[in-house]
């Protein structure tokens, strides 16, 4: 397969994310700047950060008046699970240049994870996994920008409601993998229950780390004893 059938291949597979990001962002869009952030540095954000729920929890927390350490802080443990999506990205990228998978690092998000590591049409190519870049990162700041054109139109109450398209985006994708995978299913349950268990006892935002990690970590075993079994 050429380069550009490998890029187009990623395209087409990252076409539903496309359309689903541009809602996700104008919410993201309109939250920030009824939260006080300008339309300069709402686009800033979008275009270097690129991480749709860090982006709306730096938005709470300014509009909570957190600062900017505290806000830092935060995303950081938000964004803890990328290490592992990033290893299992470039796991089926272990075979391209060293400095494609350096460039293309940074553009690692929970949807173009869930495509590139699911679904096994898409060829194991950095080419590949830049055209799913090209399907959410470009969405992904059209989307602010309308947003900010918008932000006028619309009340808090309409922004705060849209918050929810993130969250159900990554389910969608998650249930197409779910079907297929009883063990993915029992990482995903067990992961969920870990979650509303350790919430219980410890903030929301470490609660979703450690379930992460510990979930992580059991699907290891999982995906061992599986292997086992069909050996």
């Amino acid at each position: 397969m050429t380069r550009r059938k490998e890029f187009l291949s990623g395209l087409k597979a990252g076409l539903p994310v496309c359309i689903g990001f541009i809602p996700i962002a104008v919410a993201y869009a309109v939250s920030a700047v009824h939260s006080g952030l300008t339309a300069g540095q709402t686009v800033t954000m979008s275009l270097i950060v690129f991480a749709g729920a860090s982006q709306m929890a730096a938005v709470n927390m300014f509009a909570a008046g957190a600062g900017a350490a505290e806000m830092v802080l935060a995303t950081f443990i938000l964004n803890l699970r990328h290490f592992i999506m990033s290893t299992c990205v470039m796991k089926r990228l272990e075979k391209s240049p060293l400095l494609a998978r350096l460039g293309l690092s940074p553009f690692v998000t929970d949807e173009a994870f869930a495509l590139f590591t699911s679904d096994d049409s898409l060829p194991a190519s950095p080419w590949a996994f830049l055209g799913l870049i090209f399907a959410t990162y470009l969405p992904w700041n059209l989307g602010t920008i309308l947003g900010c054109f918008v932000s006028q139109l619309l009340p808090p109450i309409v922004s705060d409601s849209l918050g929810i398209a993130l969250p159900a985006l990554f389910i969608a994708l998650m249930v197409p993998g779910v079907k297929k995978s009883g063990r993915l299913l029992i990482v995903v349950a067990l992961t969920a229950a870990l979650n509303t268990i350790l919430s219980q006892f410890i903030s929301g935002s470490w609660a979703v780390v450690a379930s992460t990690l510990l979930g992580a970590l059991a699907g290891v075993f999982i995906t061992e004893e599986t292997e086992e079994v069909a050996a």
